[in-house]
């Protein structure tokens, strides 16, 4: 059964290529979603698929480039949404 997470990632993830790791991180993944900069120096979005795989996923996330520093990656669970067929880099 499909879920959809919002994620929020906190530390040094801006300006070292954090999106676009999410994008490839959660397009092998089979994920729908999307993912963007936030204000405070934050990378936030939202990720869709199976508990397993998100799981994998967000321990990716947790880990992130080589150039990141995470320092926290919060989640929550939040309502499927039907229709979405990839997974973006929001501006």
């Amino acid at each position: 059964m499909a879920k959809r997470i919002s994620f929020k990632v906190h530390g040094e993830v801006q300006g070292v290529g954090f999106r676009y790791f999410t994008r490839k991180k959660a397009t092998s993944y089979g994920l729908t979603g999307w993912v963007r900069n936030a204000p405070n120096s934050k990378v936030e979005g939202e990720a869709q698929g199976e508990d397993d795989v998100l799981q994998s996923f967000m321990k990716d996330i947790n880990q992130g480039p080589r150039h990141a520093h995470v320092v926290k990656a919060e989640k929550s669970e939040i309502e499927v949404q039907d229709g979405e067929t990839g997974f973006e880099v929001r501006h």
